[in-house]
């Protein structure tokens, strides 16, 4: 007799014992709660605090070299049990996201931005609040993009990575500027600020002294590996500053991107770096979905049951999640020895929340599908490797549930799963034709590999930027990062009129410089590898060259004296 229980519980079974001796304490104590206001930077950790026996001082030495966090947008319980029961049935396993040995939950409220309940929990988060409390572990409102309730920039763990060496890579089947890719590598107060077109980027738009809209921010954050969709916003023109009047897509290609567009472009790519960064957009929107549409209806449920069919409109399998994960993961890897560093990458399933609110069973199905396979990846990766944490979770719940009988007056569909039996699945927030609503619920988190086990028990989604930071052992201190900064000139005594080759090094900090070479403002310049360079032509008598960092503040200034 086989004992499947026991196997598939083994490493929970090993955890408890190492509790029941006392080796690891769960979080959650009341002490360690409520230190800070819930909207300052780590306000809202449920593992904060001084806990002698902690999980994190359990495994404190358990520092990871990589990290991939993988998202399933909307990905709620329900999401995940009527995948499972569909694909695999009721006593199947989702081959990734079940694999992973270490599981807990975190909460995912959000906070409200003004009035009498400023700063309070708005239980019920989007998109944007819950991937900003991962990136930065700084809770926000909903609708903010990495920026606190006062509109004020919070550091990214990727922009943070960026600056402590690491190769970084942001991935997504939805457009690359939607909420949760764009987490990583913006700032605005407003999640639809796209493009320069968007009239929603308001004070944050160039033209208005901002610093632009997320299409705009991405390349200054300039990860090594980006890919997904909208490329529509890449098509717009800056409005303002020294790309004014260039389409972002050739600011990206003067600025060193690889810019591709379809399966074979990025097959072709084999380097990707600070000096190479790859820019994926494959669609002028969001990714078409692995399967076709079904559409939930009042009384649907006792209607015949349907089985899911592919989507004719989906992209190569070279475009899949679980592809685009495999070559991300093989470009940040690649080389890394040179370095000696790792890389940051996150992954995002972004469609299981679309199809959700388009209460879409068999849409939310099949991406529930597709991110698994990503995760899939992820953990094979992880294996062989041997230093790399995999982290899998959602921004939050969604409303599809799995019913006995069928609601009177939901929306609702039948489903002929893996096991041979009906389905009933209901969408119960909003009437047809409207959006299905977000769930306040907590969601699971699960992972493998270095620290790990930071996730077991009750955590906040906070917690998850603090789990990360802490095991790629990233320095927040951008000053300090860059406080060695220097200039270096290509001619030791340059003659009038001469063209000499400004640098800037040790910006290590710092994402551009601004150039400025006596009263002359140069504008600003790339970090690359924490180096920026600029061409300036000598002016006969004595001048400052400044390079100030945008991000450190840090400047280095030298005197040149032309003869």
């Amino acid at each position: 007799m086989q004992h499947t229980p026991q196997r598939r519980h083994r490493a929970a079974l090993a955890l408890g014992a190492a509790l029941i001796a006392g080796a690891i304490a769960l979080p959650g104590t009341a002490e360690a709660v409520g230190q800070l206001a819930l909207n300052q930077h780590g306000g809202a950790q449920r593992h904060q605090g001084d806990q002698t026996r902690s999980i994190q001082q359990a495994i404190e030495k358990a520092g990871a070299k990589n990290v991939i966090l993988l998202i399933g947008d909307g990905m709620g319980d329900s999401e995940i049990t009527i995948a499972r029961n569909y694909q695999y049935g009721a006593a199947g396993r989702l081959p990734g996201l079940d694999a992973l040995p270490l599981t807990g939950s975190y909460t995912t409220y959000s906070l409200y931005k003004d009035g009498a309940d400023k700063g309070k929990p708005d239980y019920v988060t989007d998109s944007a609040a819950s991937g900003s409390a991962w990136a930065t572990g700084t809770k926000t409102y909903d609708g903010a993009i990495s920026v606190d309730i006062d509109g004020k920039p919070q550091q990214t763990l990727l922009e943070l990575a960026k600056a402590n060496g690491l190769r970084t890579g942001d991935v997504s089947t939805a457009e690359i500027q939607d909420a949760t890719p764009a987490v990583q590598v913006a700032h605005v107060g407003a999640r639809s600020c796209y493009g320069p077109d968007t009239a929603s980027c308001g004070t944050d738009a160039l033209q208005n002294g901002g610093l632009g809209s997320i299409s705009e921010q991405l390349l200054n954050t300039r990860p090594d590996v980006t890919l997904g969709g909208g490329s529509a916003s890449f098509e717009q023109t800056a409005k303002a500053g020294q790309w004014q009047g260039s389409t972002l897509f050739d600011q990206a290609e003067q600025r060193g991107y690889q810019v591709v567009s379809d399966a074979d472009g990025l097959a072709a790519v084999r380097r990707a770096d600070q000096t190479k960064p790859v820019l994926g957009l494959f669609t002028p929107g969001n990714f078409p979905t692995r399967y076709a549409p079904t559409t939930a209806t009042v009384g649907g449920a006792d209607e015949a049951p349907v089985q899911c069919t592919p989507n004719p409109a989906r992209l190569s399998t070279g475009l899949s999640l679980r592809s685009l994960t495999d070559k991300s993961i093989d470009l940040l890897n690649r080389d890394r020895g040179k370095s000696g560093k790792g890389f940051f990458l996150q992954v995002e399933g972004a469609s299981i929340d679309k199809q959700d609110h388009a209460a879409d069973a068999c849409g939310q199905i099949g991406e529930t599908i597709d991110f698994d396979e990503a995760v899939q990846s992820a953990l094979a990766f992880a294996k062989k490797d041997g230093n790399t944490l995999v982290i899998a979770t959602a921004d939050h719940a969604h409303s599809s549930q799995i019913v006995d009988s069928t609601p009177p007056t939901s929306l609702s569909t039948a489903l002929r799963t893996a096991d041979g039996t009906t389905m009933k699945v209901s969408y119960g927030t909003a009437a047809a034709g409207g959006s299905q609503q977000h769930t306040g619920t907590q969601v699971r988190i699960a992972a493998y590999g270095p620290g790990a086990a930071n996730v077991v028990g009750l955590s906040d989604q906070s917690d998850t930027f603090f789990t990360i930071r802490d095991g790629l052992q990233l320095d927040e201190d951008l000053a300090a990062l860059s406080r060695g900064a220097r200039i270096d000139l290509s001619v030791g005594a340059p003659r009038p009129n001469q063209r000499v080759t400004l640098t800037g090094s040790r910006f290590a900090g710092d994402r551009q410089v601004r150039v400025q070479v006596g009263s002359t403002d140069l504008g600003t310049v790339d970090v690359i590898d924490g180096a920026a360079t600029v061409q300036w032509r000598a002016v006969q008598g004595s001048t400052t060259v400044s390079f100030t960092g945008v991000q450190s503040g840090q400047q280095a200034s030298k005197q040149v004296r032309v003869r």
